[in-house]
């Protein structure tokens, strides 16, 4: 049985939070780019963050069951890694403003597979209107720059394909998903689930950060203050109280409130960073962002519609 709530006004202000931590990771990742580059970023706070949730399985006596979860483990954390890679080399050739609007499509991808390996998961046709959106929204957002303007061309065509690598990232991001609600990863806990995560990421995007010429590391004041918001805040504690609150709370409505995340992403984005936002992306992104909660609302949507009214 289901013992899992509707959200409440704790669970609200908690996703906020969340959202605005979330919004600005990439927004850190693209900051201290110059001094250290982002793959290698990335890998050195899924080190840290492994480290801090070994410490906490020790302190709550938990012990690694390899032999039921590692298999699924070891492919859900490769494809953790290759999300990363393509989200740190997407942050080289364009904005974090892009990158996390196009990150975000993640729910899209994951609703289309996890389709087709558990009936509870099949679409609607609300939810379906949602993918559309999404895919209208994509395909504006790609669509545009000046080809006409010889001296835009190429840094318009870097920016494209950094969009690009931000969308790939999306789809690994959805593929971990599917492969940990469908796996026995489904039934592990969420210390276990993260770990095989941080510990394979750090591995393979170490070794992507040097074939991909990220491996670098400048020491400022700047970078070490991202490099411990990354892996304290973001890798260790956020996805924590995120599993937390799944278990607690109805995922439908928590994935409403999200979606918060690309908007605050896209707001950091412009105010630390001044990224330049045309108006294709924002038309792009509104209908992305709509597609998603159509998608990820629908429950919740279908039960405001049905409930009954109270009566004066």
């Amino acid at each position: 049985m289901d013992t899992r709530q509707p959200i409440n006004a704790s669970a609200m202000s908690i996703m906020t939070v969340l959202c605005i931590l979330w919004g600005l990771q990439q927004v850190v990742l693209k900051a201290t780019a110059s001094d250290l580059g982002p793959v290698l970023h990335i890998a050195l706070r899924s080190g840290i963050a492994a480290l801090l949730t070994i410490s906490l399985m020790l302190w709550r006596s938990e012990r690694l069951n390899f032999v039921l979860y590692g298999k699924a483990g070891l492919v859900a954390g490769s494809l953790f890694a290759l999300e990363f890679i393509f989200l740190g080399t997407a942050l080289h050739y364009t904005t974090a403003s892009h990158s996390v609007v196009l990150l975000y499509t993640a729910p899209i991808f994951a609703a289309i597979g996890l389709q087709w390996k558990l009936p509870s998961e099949r679409l609607r046709r609300l939810q379906w209107v949602g993918i559309s959106l999404a895919f209208i929204g994509v395909v504006v957002t790609f669509w545009g720059g000046n080809p006409n303007n010889p001296a835009t061309q190429t840094s318009t065509q870097q920016a494209l394909f950094g969009d690009f690598l931000a969308l790939l990232a999306g789809l690994c991001w959805a593929a971990t998903t599917v492969v940990i609600r469908t796996t026995a990863l489904s039934k592990a806990p969420a210390t276990e689930t993260l770990l095989y995560q941080l510990l394979i990421a750090c591995f393979i995007l170490l070794l992507a950060a040097w074939f991909l010429g990220d491996f670098y590391f400048r020491s400022t004041p700047l970078v070490w203050s991202g490099l411990l918001f990354q892996s304290v805040m973001i890798s260790f504690a956020s996805f924590l109280i995120w599993f937390g609150l799944l278990k607690r709370y109805l995922a439908s409505q928590l994935g409403v409130f999200s979606f918060l995340t690309p908007l605050f992403g896209i707001v950091f984005g412009v105010l630390l960073l001044n990224d330049p936002i045309e108006t294709r992306f924002i038309i792009g992104s509104a209908l992305v962002l709509a597609g998603i909660i159509l998608v990820s609302g629908h429950t919740w949507f279908m039960q405001i519609m049905t409930s009954p009214r109270k009566s004066s």
